[in-house]
């Protein structure tokens, strides 16, 4: 952690020390089936460097987890060095057809977290599927905006939204995402993190108070 916070400081002298933000989520923050440099927080970290952003970021992403394996670890993720989070986290809720009660419930719980120490939060959405029904969707997809309202975090509306924006959806699956369908590529990754990159600037930006 030293030496990459004095490369930090050596590649953006306008700042006098790199703010420390964590990426609390699932296997699509972890980097699931990618080489270690082409996962999300990689290629995201590359991208701030080459924008002299000043930021360190922490992989706290562990494949598989729900909402509530997020809650369970969020106050060992804010440990005191930790500036802003990002919260990427509600897949796992989706593939396994959880309430969105209890999804919004532990969103709740982690933004609340982060809230008493003063953390600046990105909140990341997830767009439910349609298989479930229309209330289902309604009510998950709504979670995102409406908890980023109440705590005033930023807010991002999908973590894959760069994807499913595309007008070719059979296209962008066969180009961008793994041969599970569900995880990117490493293309797919750089095009998410083109995407949120300018709501994580916004991030630290905040953390800086600016």
């Amino acid at each position: 952690m030293g030496a990459a916070l004095a490369l930090g400081v050596l590649g953006a002298p306008a700042w006098a020390q790199d703010v420390t933000i964590a990426a609390l989520g699932d296997s699509l923050t972890q980097g699931y089936g990618l080489p270690r440099t082409e996962g999300f927080v990689p290629q995201l970290q590359a991208w701030l460097g080459d924008r002299d952003a000043g930021a360190t970021l922490i992989n706290a992403g562990v494949s598989g987890d729900t909402t509530a394996g997020g809650l369970s670890r969020v106050d060992w993720t804010l440990t005191p060095d930790v500036d802003g989070m990002i919260v990427a986290l509600g897949g796992n809720d989706l593939l396994r057809g959880l309430d969105p009660a209890e999804s919004r419930a532990n969103l709740d719980g982690i933004l609340a977290a982060a809230g008493e120490r003063d953390v600046p939060v990105l909140l990341v959405g997830m767009r439910a599927p349609g298989n479930f029904g229309a209330d289902y969707k309604a009510a998950f997809d709504a979670i995102y905006p409406e908890l980023a309202a109440e705590h005033g975090t930023l807010l991002a509306d999908n973590f894959l939204g760069a994807l499913e924006a595309m007008p070719d959806r059979q296209a962008a699956m066969s180009r961008y995402i793994q041969g599970d369908g569900v995880h990117p590529n490493a293309d797919g990754v750089a095009l998410i993190v083109a995407d949120l990159g300018p709501k994580v600037l916004d991030l630290i930006a905040r953390v800086r108070g600016e």
